[in-house]
C-alpha cells in the first residue's frame, strides 16, 4: 500500500516537473517571436523611412556640398604681397575690398599663367577704368582694362557669354594676351604699353603712368611687408 502512494506521489513530482519544463519552452519561445517582429517592424519602418525621403533632396544636399568644396577650391588666396596691393588700391580708389578682391585673384591668377606682374595688371586696371568693369569709352574699349571688341575678338575663350568684355576675368584674360603682344611686336615694356593704348606719343605718358602706378603698387607692398614682419 505504501509502495503504490509513493509511486503516485513520483509520477505527480514528474509530471509538475515536465508542464514547468513545457511552460518554460513555451515562455522562451514566446520571447523569441516578440523579439523577431519587433525587429521586423523596426527594419520596415526603417527602410520605408528611406523610401519616403525625397531624392531630389538628397541629391540637393549632395551638389550643396560638391559646390561649396569647388568653390573654396576655385578661390585662389591671394598672396600677402598682393593683399598689401589690396589694402593700397582699396584707399587710393575708394572701392570696397569685397568688390576688388576677385579682380586682385583674377589678376594673380593670370599673372602667374602668363608669367607677367600681377602688379603691371593692377595698374592698368587702375589706370585704363579705375576699377569699373563696366567702363566704356567713346571709342568703344569696354572694361576693366579697356579692350576694344572688333580687334580682339578672336582672343575671347569659348563660352564667354554674350557680353564678354564685361566680364572681368574675361576683360584681363583679353587685356593681357593683347599687351604680351604689343611688347613683342614693339620689342619692349614701355613701347608695348604705348602700342596698347593707341598712343603714338614720344615722351611715353601712357606708359609712365602705368609704370608709376606699378611702383606704387610695389611700395605698398614693401610697407605692407614691414608691417606685418
Amino acid at each position: 500500500m505504501s509502495a503504490t502512494i509513493t509511486l503516485k506521489q513520483s509520477m505527480a513530482r514528474s509530471s509538475d516537473v515536465v508542464l514547468k519544463i513545457v511552460q518554460y519552452s513555451l515562455m522562451i519561445a514566446g520571447l523569441f517571436l516578440v523579439l523577431g517582429f519587433f525587429g521586423n517592424f523596426s527594419k520596415s519602418t526603417l527602410s520605408a523611412g528611406l523610401l519616403k525621403a525625397d531624392p531630389s533632396e538628397l541629391s540637393a544636399a549632395d551638389e550643396t556640398s560638391e559646390v561649396v568644396a569647388e568653390s573654396e577650391a576655385a578661390a585662389p588666396a591671394l598672396s600677402p604681397g598682393m593683399q598689401g596691393a589690396l589694402d593700397y588700391v582699396t584707399r587710393r580708389y575708394r572701392v570696397s575690398q569685397e568688390a576688388l578682391e576677385p579682380v586682385f585673384e583674377v589678376a594673380q591668377m593670370i599673372g602667374k599663367e602668363r608669367r607677367i606682374d600681377p602688379l603691371l595688371i593692377v595698374a592698368m586696371i587702375g589706370i585704363e577704368s579705375g576699377f569699373n568693369p563696366f567702363a566704356e569709352s567713346p571709342m568703344g574699349a569696354q572694361g576693366l582694362m579697356q579692350v576694344i571688341p572688333r580687334f580682339h575678338m578672336d582672343k575671347v575663350p569659348d563660352g564667354a557669354g554674350d557680353k564678354p568684355f564685361l566680364d572681368p576675368e574675361t576683360n584681363i584674360r583679353v587685356g593681357v594676351h593683347v599687351l604680351q603682344e604689343a611688347i613683342r611686336r614693339r620689342g619692349g615694356l614701355v613701347a608695348g604699353l604705348q602700342y596698347y593704348a593707341g598712343s603714338s606719343d614720344p615722351e611715353g605718358s601712357y606708359a609712365s603712368k602705368v609704370l608709376a602706378e606699378q611702383e606704387r603698387l610695389k611700395n605698398a607692398v614693401r610697407r605692407s611687408s614691414r608691417s606685418n614682419a
